[in-house]
């Protein structure tokens, strides 16, 4: 497939095009569940035929070198998020059409504080092999059962013939599979029709997007469309449309809801609410990563430092959960080598195009607001030796650009999670994601003390020795901020998208994964064959190991899997 220019849509065609929508929702509502299932199939099929051309549309809009290993980037959270979402909710529908629960074969033990987890991954063998090490707990909201979540499991599909009207999905601008993430979550969990509106950064991928999405685009059920800011308000403030979903930051989600400017500003303070559709949202934030004291050796160090680099350089740090505020120990013994070492990860890691709008300018703004603040490699800027009572940006603006500050906290180890808890709770902006990074053995040694932090942590995906964007990447977990968000306090966002197992009532998902590599891994009680991920911005094999993951999604076996493993270990 060849690219084609997309040009803004019409007025016009705007309104055509949600009069084919009413008409898709009405075939949509008529469909048996049986179809519905075969729906998602044919999107995972169509999101694996067009992978090469979706990632090669992906590198366009972000002037991303094609040789390059950060294109694994592309394939990873673009066509593999996709499909195996697709897929995955197509299994969710079957189940329901034989009259069972998504959540029958899912397993479930208490949770801290009279919860209940339902352990959504690993799931099969595969998993199990190619993603070694990493599980991944759903937390039900407090006093739910796990045979409570089975009755509910299938959200809008419980009651297929009622469906809710027409959705706008206002795209996000960074990764390329959120726009058809959240146009699934709408029509599957809602019920919904949905016109997708493009962010004008993604224009490149249009027709990648259509090309995805077209089993559900023929039934008149999904239309995409581009265009800027006039689109999108012509399309909410739409009588036809019914709902909005907006990926993006809490000043956009304002804007919608209460308006711009002064006026917008006293409409928020006085609860005036503007807009009276329902809407949701995933609105991002200033995600932290928590480093636990004990048992940490040098290779841990570097290894770890590898990590945080990662998390907050992938996709160039135009992430909605990528790490923006580093905790440390003040007296940590390894403290002044882990820090010396993330900087130099940072200094040393690929170049790339700041290619989303106002980048270079909130790195300056960052520079210039925090005096501890100094320029690595390459356009990026790190801010040291701050406290958790200091009144800073860092902590209140989620910079979307490389940007990262580092946080010292006192206090032993008990002292020093509760105290770190607190910090990140109550002193940093949203509640999309946290991560934790401690040694297996000293997690155990902790006991219920660090249960106890997990449980405290109000963010909606809490990573342990992982990033918070595996849970973006597993199609089982729930993906938003905390519950209890509002329309005047929106934090990162209300509702929940992804949620392949169609879960109601969640209120966090707990990722583990190996706190070291490989061989390494069998030192710390918790052994894993899994190497340096493909997601690291420092591995050399990660478009090659991408590709070949994908590959396997359209067509497991054995000899793929091996590939694929044999390109990871040499990353």
């Amino acid at each position: 497939m060849s690219p084609t220019a997309s040009t803004p849509t019409s007025t016009g065609t705007l309104d055509a095009t949600l009069d084919g929508l009413a008409e898709g929702e009405r075939r949509w509502a008529g469909l048996p569940l049986i179809a519905r299932g075969q729906l998602l199939r044919d999107v995972a099929a169509a999101t694996l035929e067009h992978a090469q051309f979706w990632v090669e549309s992906a590198c366009r809009a972000k002037s991303l070198e094609r040789s390059s290993p950060l294109v694994g980037e592309e394939w990873l959270s673009g066509p593999y998020a996709v499909a195996t979402n697709a897929a995955m909710l197509a299994d969710s529908i079957d189940a329901l059409a034989r009259g069972v629960s998504p959540l029958s074969d899912v397993r479930s033990s208490p949770a801290p504080g009279g919860r209940t987890a339902l352990h959504v991954f690993p799931r099969t063998t595969w998993d199990r092999v190619l993603m070694s090490g990493f599980s991944a707990d759903v937390w039900l909201s407090r006093g739910l059962t796990a045979a409570d979540a089975a009755s509910a499991s299938g959200l809008g599909q419980l009651k297929p013939r009622e469906t809710r009207g027409i959705s706008v999905v206002l795209g996000a601008g960074n990764i390329t599979s959120i726009a058809v993430l959240d146009t699934l979550y709408e029509v599957v969990a809602s019920n919904r029709a949905v016109i997708l509106k493009l962010n004008p950064v993604m224009d490149e991928m249009y027709d990648a997007t259509r090309a995805a999405l077209a089993p559900l685009i023929d039934l008149g059920l999904v239309q995409v469309v581009t265009g800027g800011i006039d689109v999108g308000a012509h399309l909410i403030e739409h009588p036809d449309t019914a709902h909005v979903h907006i990926t993006g930051s809490s000043v956009s989600h304002d804007a919608i809801v209460f308006g711009t400017g002064l006026d917008g500003a006293r409409r928020k303070a006085a609860g005036d609410v503007r807009m009276t559709k329902s809407i949701t949202s995933e609105l991002g934030g200033v995600s932290p990563v928590i480093v636990v004291p004990g048992g940490w050796s040098r290779r841990d160090v570097r290894f770890q430092a590898e990590h945080v680099a990662t998390q907050r350089l992938h996709n160039g740090g135009y992430n909605c959960i990528a790490a923006q505020v580093l905790v440390v120990p003040q007296d940590w013994e390894h403290k002044g080598v882990f820090l010396a070492t993330v900087r130099e990860e940072i200094d040393s890691a690929p170049a790339r195009a700041a290619y989303y709008p106002g980048s270079d300018d909130r790195v300056q703004a960052a520079r210039r607001a925090h005096p501890t603040a100094s320029e690595c490699q390459n356009g990026r800027i790190v801010i040291e030796s701050l406290r958790p009572g200091d009144d800073v940006d860092a902590f209140h603006v989620e910079y979307f650009s490389p940007v990262l500050a580092i946080v010292e906290v006192p206090g032993e180890p008990s002292d020093y999670l509760t105290a770190a808890a607190a910090f990140v709770n109550d002193r940093l902006a949203g509640t999309l994601g946290a991560n934790v990074l401690v040694h297996p053995r000293t997690r155990r040694r902790l006991g219920v003390t660090f249960d106890d932090f997990i449980e405290a942590l109000r963010f909606g995906t809490v990573a342990i020795n992982a990033w918070t964007a595996v849970g973006y990447l597993t199609a089982a977990a729930p993906w938003g901020g905390y519950p209890g968000a509002s329309l005047t306090r929106v934090e990162s966002g209300i509702g929940v998208v992804h949620n392949a197992l169609l879960i109601d009532q969640t209120e966090k998902t707990v990722v583990t994964g190996p706190f070291r590599p490989l061989v390494r891994s069998l030192g710390t009680g918790q052994s894993s064959l899994m190497p340096k991920p493909a997601w690291f911005v420092t591995n050399r094999t990660a478009a090659t190991t991408a590709r070949r993951l994908v590959a396997f999604v359209a067509k497991p076996g054995w000899s793929r899997a091996v590939a694929v493993f044999w390109s990871a270990v040499r990353g």
